[in-house]
């Protein structure tokens, strides 16, 4: 018996691994994986709270110019800490008049060149789309320049708050 076992232990042959599926898909996700961690990374955007008003430097915060979009239901606010209400922009035919707002913030951009950063101060029921359509007409403006249309920034720095 033990010859036997032995002969048929000797004909067998050690089966080869096969790993053609494996490099398939290898090729295949490693760059989809490569191509979208890129883009994940493309679609942050930093944000920031705005500055506490108890604050013992207070008196610094209202010597320096600071805008503020107001976001409510029936209209968006432009201010800034000094001056107060620089214009109001109501609803346009039910909606955020958001090509207004960026006018003005254009506006304000040209007047003031060195200014990036922006605060926004949403009421609590504010929808998260008209956040992020606000977001995104504060932070860049859409310029047609001679054969093309051009991105320019406005504020990229934007700081989300309450509105009071």
């Amino acid at each position: 018996m033990s010859v036997r076992t032995r002969v048929r232990r000797a004909r067998r042959s050690v089966p080869e691994l096969d790993i053609t599926a494996f490099m398939n898909l290898m090729v295949v996700l490693v760059p989809f994986l490569l191509l979208s961690a890129v883009f994940s990374n493309l679609a942050i955007l930093e944000l920031n709270l705005p500055p506490d008003n108890q604050q013992a430097d207070n008196e610094q915060q209202k010597k320096e110019r600071n805008f503020e979009v107001i976001v409510r239901k029936d209209s968006l606010v432009v201010a800034d800490t000094l001056g107060g209400v620089i214009k109001r922009i109501s609803l346009k035919d039910g909606k955020q008049d958001f090509k207004a707002l960026s006018d003005l913030l254009v506006a304000i951009k040209l007047k003031y060149p060195k200014k990036e950063n922006i605060s926004l101060l949403l009421e609590p029921e504010t929808p998260y789309d008209t956040l992020v359509q606000v977001m995104d007409t504060v932070r860049e403006v859409k310029v047609l320049e001679v054969t093309s249309v051009v991105r320019k920034e406005l504020f990229p720095q934007i700081a989300i708050g309450d509105a009071p």
